[in-house]
C-alpha cells in the first residue's frame, strides 16, 4: 500500500526517505509525483560530488533511452529534405501534399504576388521570388524521385 497517509492505491514506486539512505518510502504514482517534484537528489554535495552522482545515474539509466538514430529529427515522415519541408510551408502546404497540390498553390500564389499584378509592391515581389524558389526545389526533388524512362 501507499505510505502517504489515507492513500488506499498500491505503492510500487521506491523513493528515497533522505539522501544516501537505503530506507524508502513507497507511494503510488500519483504521490511519487508529488514527493519527487520537492525533491533535491544534489543536496548536501559538493559540485564534483554532484557532478559524478549524475553521471553514475546516467550510466545506469543509459539502457533505457532511446537510440538516436532511431528517432525523426523534425516533422513529416523522412521522406522529404529540411529544404523541401521550409518550401511546403512557405507554400502554405502540408508536409504530406502531392506534387499536384505544390502545382496548384504555385500558380494560386504567382498570380498574386506576381510583379505585373502588383506594380510598386516591393513585399509582393519579395513573395513571389519566394514562392518561385519554393517551387524550384520541389519540382527538382520530385523529378529526382520520379523514375526516369527511355
Amino acid at each position: 500500500m501507499c505510505d502517504r497517509h489515507g492513500c488506499d492505491q498500491p505503492g510500487d514506486c521506491p523513493a528515497p526517505k533522505s539522501p544516501n539512505s537505503p530506507d524508502r518510502w513507497y507511494f503510488c504514482v500519483t504521490h511519487a509525483g508529488e514527493y519527487n517534484r520537492g525533491w533535491n537528489y544534489f543536496e548536501g554535495l559538493s559540485a564534483e560530488e554532484a557532478a559524478e552522482r549524475e553521471a553514475a545515474g546516467t550510466r545506469e539509466a543509459s539502457g533505457y533511452t532511446s537510440a538516436n538514430h532511431y528517432a525523426w529529427g523534425g516533422p513529416g515522415d523522412g521522406t522529404r529534405s529540411r529544404d523541401e519541408l521550409r518550401a511546403l510551408s512557405i507554400l502554405g502546404l502540408e508536409s504530406d501534399a502531392a506534387f499536384d497540390a505544390v502545382k496548384a498553390a504555385w500558380r494560386k500564389l504567382a498570380k498574386e504576388n506576381h510583379p505585373d499584378v502588383r506594380p510598386g509592391d516591393a513585399d509582393a515581389a519579395v513573395r513571389f521570388q519566394a514562392v518561385q524558389a519554393a517551387y524550384e526545389v520541389l519540382r527538382a526533388a520530385e523529378d529526382a524521385r520520379t523514375p526516369k524512362t527511355a
